[in-house]
């Protein structure tokens, strides 16, 4: 059994902060920036929109029943692979102030938040995401710690490369 402990990693120069809790659940967060060069509104509606997701985040197999929220953002259903196996769950917005920042909760098999932060930088946008997520059980059983910390990492990277690269475009 594993003991409650807080450590720090570094990885390129960014933090990952890893939580263990009583041994039984593994909390991550992953820290992110990018400037993308395309004003604050056209970078906050393209992100805030989950119809987006699936062609810019390599393991987001689906996005379906999207509902716009009366305060801002959007309630959606989700199915993503993580190392070969699938999961689900639902996204509600639960933070918003537009153009500037959104926070997203999302229950079912990978209870986790992802806070957007949007700042305007010389007619770009500097995005800082934050995300924070529970490694699934069943993928602990499966695969190594370091490799699926390794794997969510690289998958942040491509996500915000691919942002850019469609934003920009």
């Amino acid at each position: 059994m594993r003991h409650s402990r807080d450590f720090e990693v570094f990885v390129g120069g960014m933090a990952c902060l890893t939580v263990v809790r009583k041994g039984v659940r593994l909390v991550t967060t992953i820290k992110r920036n990018i400037l993308i060069k395309a004003p604050v509104k056209q970078v906050f509606a393209y992100v805030d929109d989950p119809v987006h997701l699936p062609e810019i985040w390599p393991s987001m197999v689906e996005v379906k029943d999207v509902e716009p929220l009366p305060k801002g953002g959007h309630h959606y259903h989700w199915l993503y692979k993580m190392a070969g196996m699938r999961f689900e769950g639902d996204s509600e917005t639960v933070e918003f102030e537009p153009d500037r920042h959104f926070l997203q909760k999302n229950t079912g098999q990978i209870p986790s938040t992802f806070d957007w932060t949007f700042t305007p930088e010389n007619g770009s946008t500097r995005i800082e995401m934050k995300t924070e997520y529970e490694i699934p059980k069943s993928l602990l059983n499966k695969l190594a710690e370091p490799f699926i910390l390794k794997l969510n990492e690289r998958e942040a990277d491509t996500f915000l490369a691919n942002l850019k690269d469609r934003v920009e475009a």
